[in-house]
């Protein structure tokens, strides 16, 4: 390439994003590698209490039923937010004043009763003049004028990018969801998403990269290989044909400098039997890494060999410069469901701390045929509790225990990854967690990470199927255990904040996070409570959370776990927050829309600054 060539395909990939300013948040995970941290201090230990409500946006299109939710966290890019509402509209926002600048409905005002499907956010990609929002609402992905909010008709289909399409699988039946905002890289837009657990057909989750300006495909990577492919030897006979799931639900993350996306895989449908596909299952389960430009991958590291449990990976890797024994070290960090951190060498995957290989219990399901080894990471210790055994039954009355140790007792119980049985078996931690979707947050001043967990259990009863139906097994149930009243199965507490130092791998505070009011009054000490949604840090020092169902918004001091500020809101923070500086201010903006486990919903994002 001649030397003036060379500059100008430089120039035009540097003008592909907006020129990065680390005080705004311009990307879902407040950055490329999903750190979620704010390098602003305006908001800090000393003057935290101060917070004080700035703003509400209302979408105005919640509803009860089907009850809406909203998961988004909003980007704010070149002083414009750009966010989802709870029917998965996308919407550019003064951030300042919370006043709306332009609306795109992907139904264009089309009227539906059907449940409108999770967006947990958007994507912003520039090249020149172009300015793009990239929002996925169910099965497609549509290419937004980020100025205003029309359409670019250039773009795949007018405007519309098809998932079910070009994905090298027969899609007829099939669905196909991605809940997750895309990612960018150069000139690329990269997918995600897939089917559901089973244990009827679903579609896989291939990863697709599509070109930015026309949509068109420009290369896929099969997470379950095909004949010829790397993997594809851990799949007995023709199960890679009908195999689904496999995708990537919680989102990726990319590492410009070196050109590498990074996905964590989920499971292989149906979830819950595996008879049918003998082997490990790569690429279920795994911390993916892949070169963006052409799909090949670079390495890839498996958290669950085979997986019956609905391990996925729940969240995005977190690509962070930790600091170890003095010196820096490019990581990935991986949360899963099972309570487990996975520190992995970013440019091998190989573990920052030591990960054995223990051995489980063998399946007594006919067919089935586990792995006979998970690995378990040494360090960190778990961040939540695993196993459920008979002293870890709730305690909080003795109706509770009662309703409890007789779902116990009448189910096969053990230490993580007991194998599934048709009795039915309690799976600790549960389908949500341990952590989830939140992922983590990192404050590289401290260099620690934040995570949020979860002490949720769930029980599978598996049932024989029918010949009509077309599967061995399926379900009997798959629903959370809980007391006579709803409240988690074990013991208090039932929900934590925990941070963990990343040089030596050790907890350095853990701390319960969030209480019932109607616990409090009957005597009972402050349980914690699940949440949805994750932390934030800021380089003030503070870690911002809400999720809880006590529906507070909290700050954490990040040097002690102490709570400086809390703030009651309306509905449940079911969400990760964002926080950036705008007009001369840092705000912290979280949607508050409840419309989870029964709770009200609403059409809330509320946006707090210092009075």
């Amino acid at each position: 390439m001649l030397r003036r060539d060379f500059l100008a395909a430089s120039a035009a990939a540097a003008s592909i994003h907006a020129a990065p300013n680390p005080k705004e948040w311009q990307v879902y995970g407040g950055d490329a590698g999903a750190a979620r941290y704010s390098a602003s201090s305006l908001i800090n230990k000393k003057n935290v209490s101060r917070l004080k409500q700035a703003w509400i946006h209302h979408t105005e299109d919640a509803s009860e039923r089907p009850a809406t939710v909203i998961e988004c966290t909003p980007i704010v890019v070149d002083g414009t937010m750009y966010l989802t509402t709870a029917k998965v509209k996308t919407r550019a926002v003064d951030p300042v004043t919370g006043r709306t600048k332009w609306t795109f409905d992907p139904l264009r005002g089309q009227q539906s009763r059907s449940a409108p499907g999770i967006s947990r956010g958007v994507t912003y990609w520039q090249q020149g003049r172009d300015k793009r929002i990239f929002s996925v609402f169910r099965d497609q992905v549509y290419s937004i004028d980020a100025v205003t909010g029309e359409l670019d008709e250039k773009f795949a289909d007018k405007g519309v990018l098809d998932l079910k399409l070009e994905l090298d699988h027969d899609m007829t039946g099939l669905s196909f969801r991605h809940t997750t905002p895309v990612v960018v890289f150069e000139d690329l837009v990269i997918t995600g998403g897939g089917g559901g657990e089973g244990p009827y057909p679903e579609a896989p989750g291939h990863i697709r990269a599509w070109d930015a300006r026309t949509g068109k495909r420009r290369w896929i990577f099969h997470t379950v290989p095909k004949p010829g492919e790397f993997g594809h030897d851990s799949w007995s006979g023709d199960s890679w044909k009908s195999t689904g799931g496999t995708n990537c639900w919680a989102g990726m993350s990319v590492d410009a400098k070196r050109g590498i996306v990074f996905a964590g895989i989920g499971s292989p449908s149906f979830d819950f039997y595996g008879g049918n596909r003998k082997g490990a299952n790569l690429f279920g389960n795994c911390v993916l890494a892949l070169e963006c430009r052409t799909g090949k991958r670079v390495w890839h590291f498996q958290t669950v060999h085979h997986d019956v449990w609905d391990y996925d990976l729940p969240a995005q890797p977190a690509l962070l410069t930790i600091r170890q024994k003095g010196k820096a070290v490019d990581a990935v960090v991986q949360v899963t469901k099972q309570g487990f951190v996975f520190f992995l060498d970013r440019a091998t995957g190989k573990p920052l701390f030591p990960v054995e290989e223990r051995p489980i219990p063998k399946s007594d399901v006919e067919g089935e045929e586990l792995w006979p080894t998970q690995p378990v990471p040494l360090k960190p210790p778990p961040v939540s509790r695993q196993g459920f055994r008979e002293d870890e039954i709730t305690n909080i009355s003795p109706e509770a225990h009662a309703h409890v140790r007789k779902i116990w007792e009448a189910a096969r119980t053990g230490d993580l990854f007991t194998p599934v049985a048709k009795r039915g078996v309690l799976i600790r931690p549960g389908f949500r967690g341990g952590p989830l979707w939140g992922g983590l947050a990192y404050d590289p001043e401290r260099n620690r990470i934040f995570v949020g967990s979860d002490e949720w259990t769930n029980r599978i009863i598996l049932r024989d199927g029918t010949p009509e139906e077309g599967f061995r097994y399926g379900l009997v149930d798959r629903a959370p255990v809980t007391d006579h009243e709803g409240y988690p199965a074990v013991k208090p507490p039932w929900g934590y904040m925990t941070a963990i130092d990343c040089d030596s791998g050790d907890f350095k505070w853990r701390v319960v996070n969030g209480e019932f009011e109607e616990l409090k009054k009957r005597g009972i000490p402050k349980t914690g409570t699940p949440s949805h949604g994750g932390a934030i840090c800021t380089a003030g020092g503070l870690v911002f959370k809400a999720g809880t169902f006590d529906r507070k918004f909290r700050a954490f001091d990040s040097d002690t776990g102490d709570v400086l500020w809390e703030h009651q809101l309306d509905s449940g923070g079911f969400a990760t927050p964002c926080s950036f500086e705008a007009g001369g201010k840092q705000y912290v903006v979280v949607a508050a829309a409840g419309g989870k486990d029964g709770s009200k919903a609403t059409d809330e994002f509320v946006a707090f600054s210092l009075a």
